[in-house]
């Protein structure tokens, strides 16, 4: 642990592809917004992240970043309320990439479920890199770089967090064993008072006996409220509870967001590859001949044949966007063939463009406005550095290469 309360800390980025569409405003984008609230958030443009696999065609990096911020903030992630920042542009994820990288298996990177999966799905790349190998550790460096204890993640990317743990369980377990380590724990619990100090001794004992969770919380709780003690002896006793040495990097948690329920336009999961997206600003007028030319249940071939919901591409999107009597009216009109098809897709227009006119508004702000998005990126990427300082100093420190 260190002075950073890192269980209120959240990391999460993603790679600029360019415009964002309606399956990443509900996936991912409308939890961040109502995350920002909740925690200190640290959100990221991961541009490194998309040369894994773009080398070959950094072109369309540049202005899909610009793009994607501005779709964050149309959005409603808002700079006041989270930091906002480049990868590339805070480097001190790159150096705790590499000095992590010296101790980090090679095993460990090459079982990561989507090591395999990638290299089987973009064939036609050739992803026998170094980069491509090691960018689940790249990933850990981020998270770790801003010892954040939480991570919003879908269920297929848990173990990206799990990866991560081990790597700051390994490295603590390394470099957090100081000399004396155990007397300077035991003299910072007499820090503590004579009530304060046995009660410590036992939540430790009910922990590394039994392995009793709450204790462990609760004598991380109890160490939170220590007043008199210097951030060095607050670390050691995060550690000592565990039995291990100083907790240099804590391990984040997994934040399971709900998995994304939007559909894409001929029903199967929204995804630029299949080429069904709606974009996340796009222009009333398309919004309208994408919906109108929708695929709808085969057995319709007629106006007057009765059809089924469930077959219908059209109803997915009326479960993100319908109200209940809307979805009833669809469900009994299309049975009984009392609606046409165009009948049924007219309220989902309607809701599509009324929730996208707040993001069209808010992002006029910033399209006409180009400075101002960069001058919320500069100050986002400099809370960032500062932030990630502390750790790479933290960590130089432990592994020796601090020379002062």
């Amino acid at each position: 642990m260190s002075s950073v309360d890192s269980q209120q800390r959240v990391l999460s980025g993603m790679r600029p592809t360019g415009k964002l569409h309606l399956g990443h405003y509900h996936g991912v984008l409308k939890n961040w917004v109502k995350l920002q609230h909740e925690y200190e958030c640290f959100f990221f443009v991961a541009d490194w992240h998309a040369l894994t696999t773009q080398y070959e065609d950094p072109r369309i990096i540049e202005q899909s970043v610009w793009d994607m911020v501005i779709d964050w903030l149309a959005a409603g992630v808002n700079p006041g309320s989270a930091t906002i920042f480049i990868q590339s542009k805070v480097p001190e994820h790159a150096e705790l990439h590499l000095l992590l990288s010296m101790i980090t298996p090679l095993g460990w990177l090459e079982r990561v479920p989507t090591y395999k999966d990638q290299q089987e799905k973009l064939k036609e790349k050739d992803l026998a890199t170094y980069g491509f190998l090691g960018y689940p550790l790249l990933q850990s460096a981020d998270i770790l770089i801003y010892r954040a204890g939480r991570v919003p993640v879908g269920a297929d990317q848990v173990s990206h967090v799990e990866i991560t743990r081990e790597v700051a369980r390994r490295f603590n377990h390394l470099y957090g064993r100081e000399p004396g380590f155990e007397e300077q724990a035991e003299a910072a619990i007499g820090k503590m008072g004579k009530k304060n100090g046995k009660m410590y001794r036992e939540l430790r004992r009910r922990y590394q006996e039994q392995g009793d969770q709450d204790a462990l919380e609760t004598a991380r709780a109890l160490l939170k409220e220590q007043q008199n003690l210097s951030l060095g002896d607050s670390e050691r006793l995060y550690g000592y509870i565990e039995g291990g040495g100083k907790v240099i990097l804590p391990e984040p948690q997994p934040l399971l967001t709900p998995e994304s329920k939007m559909p894409g336009l001929d029903g199967q999961k929204m995804s630029k590859s299949y080429g069904n997206t709606i974009a996340l600003r796009e222009d009333p007028d398309s919004v309208s001949q994408k919906v109108r030319t929708m695929q709808t249940d085969p057995a319709r071939v007629r106006r007057t044949d009765p059809g089924e919901p469930e077959r219908c591409p059209v109803w997915g999107l009326h479960k993100v966007y319908s109200q209940d009597d809307t979805k009833e009216w669809v469900q009994q009109g299309c049975r009984s063939a009392g609606i046409g098809c165009l009948d049924c897709k007219k309220p989902l227009i309607d809701a599509i463009v009324a929730e996208q006119k707040i993001l069209h508004e808010r992002a006029a702000e910033y399209e006409g406005n180009p400075e101002l998005v960069r001058s919320i990126i500069e100050e986002g990427c400099e809370q960032a550095r500062a932030a990630a300082r502390d750790t790479l100093d933290e960590v130089r420190r432990a592994m020796g290469l601090s020379y002062r």
